[in-house]
């Protein structure tokens, strides 16, 4: 939500600012937003594959909804599945399992677990899995901020080609006022989108990106520590590890 909150409040300040200026239809120009949006479009797609470009939307849609699970309640969820599978055996923990499909990657590394699969292929497979997930979130950030690059290009580009032609026709009057709109509202638009969508959306996915990686991290050590049945309290100590300071676990006390 504040995602959406702050994009909203951005773009409401601007358009307040645009009424009580004078008429927001003089902000309106078809060309420039052609210009702009076309073209940045058009030249981002050149910068990746199409692969990229298709699975990119639903990376973002993943990453702009993610509940940014607490990794300490994460670490402590998976100390309190490790202490009931050593107490009562890796198969007792199925049922904590069925119960987590808010969270698939755990439920998935759980399962590997109760399937009997050995601690070191649980790892590999888990951490293919988080690198292939890494893989895909980084080239979606990748896309966000080339097209915030170059839609302060397309906006220059535009106020270039407004300048042509205001000083190709001075002679006529009637055209250099939608010429001068063309030169000085595609810089406008080219800024918005780079300033007020593409960087702060760049910048949230990548961030949400760390957290994922993160939490994914923590239940592929959660599940090969479970899978070799370790003492929680050495669980817990791993976990730690990788944790930030203000993060650490201390369920053990």
């Amino acid at each position: 939500m504040i995602t959406i909150l702050g994009m909203v409040i951005g773009f409401t300040l601007i358009i307040a600012a645009m009424v009580l200026g004078g008429s927001p239809l003089a902000f309106i120009d078809t060309p420039s937003i052609l210009i702009v949006l076309g073209g940045t479009g058009a030249i981002t797609a050149v910068s990746f594959s199409l692969r990229d470009l298709s699975l990119a939307p639903s990376a973002l849609l993943r990453l702009m909804r993610e509940d940014g699970s607490d990794p300490n309640a994460a670490g402590v969820t998976l100390l309190q599945i490790s202490e009931r599978a050593r107490r009562e055996g890796p198969l007792s923990i199925e049922q904590a399992s069925k119960s987590l499909n808010s969270e698939p990657f755990l439920q998935k590394a759980l399962n590997l677990v109760i399937d009997g699969n050995n601690a070191d292929d649980i790892e590999k497979v888990l951490r293919q899995e988080i690198n292939a997930m890494t893989s895909l979130e980084s080239k979606t950030v990748d896309i966000l901020r080339r097209a915030g690059e170059v839609s302060p290009a397309m906006g220059l580009i535009g106020t270039l080609i407004g300048l042509v032609q205001m000083l190709g026709s001075l002679s006529d009057p009637s055209t250099i006022g939608p010429a001068m709109a063309v030169a000085l509202l595609t810089t406008f638009y080219g800024a918005v989108l780079a300033n007020m969508v593409f960087i702060p959306l760049a910048a949230k996915a990548e961030r949400n990106s760390h957290q994922v990686a993160l939490l994914n991290s923590l239940y592929a050590i959660g599940a090969s520590s479970i899978s070799r049945e370790e003492n929680p309290r050495r669980l817990e100590m791993l976990l730690n590890t990788i944790l930030p300071p203000e993060k650490r676990i201390n369920y053990f006390k």
